[in-house]
């Protein structure tokens, strides 16, 4: 039996477990670096180590790269569900809760909210694993555009 399009990717993309992605179609996830910790139909799971160049003033991670990391993941998600259709962001809502301090490891877990038959919504869990704190969370809404 022929494995679907979305067994397809996600059996591409779990040869990628527990290494640094550096060949993402995503030049942004390539320097961003996650490592794959889980890949499911509609589920990703990466962690983060926040370098220098993603922090503030403040030496926090920068509210700019949090919502980078949402918004590509959430796109990543996407590619999981085996879906024929090109999706874009039309939209992101994002809660920033606590920072994330340079050298921290942070996850990022994202899942789909709503399955509509033009828009999509995702949503993305940022937290700090050694203080069990969420530290941002983000929906999006991507719209199909063929």
């Amino acid at each position: 039996m022929e494995a679907t399009l979305s067994e397809q990717r996600l059996n591409f993309l779990r040869q990628s477990i527990g290494k640094i992605i550096t060949e993402s179609p995503s030049n942004f996830m390539n320097w961003l670096a996650p490592v794959l910790v889980r890949a499911e139909s509609g589920i990703l799971v990466c962690k983060y180590t926040i370098r220098k160049e993603m922090t503030n003033p403040y030496q926090i991670l920068h509210g700019g790269v949090t919502a980078g990391i949402i918004d590509d993941l959430i796109g990543a998600t996407v590619f999981t569900m085996g879906l024929n259709d090109r999706y874009t962001t039309v939209n992101n809502y994002i809660d920033y809760f606590a920072p994330a301090n340079e050298g921290d490891e942070i996850v990022a877990e994202t899942s789909i909210v709503k399955r509509g038959k033009t828009i999509l919504n995702l949503q993305c869990e940022i937290y700090l694993p050694s203080k069990k704190r969420l530290i941002a969370k983000g929906y999006s809404n991507m719209l199909n555009i063929g």
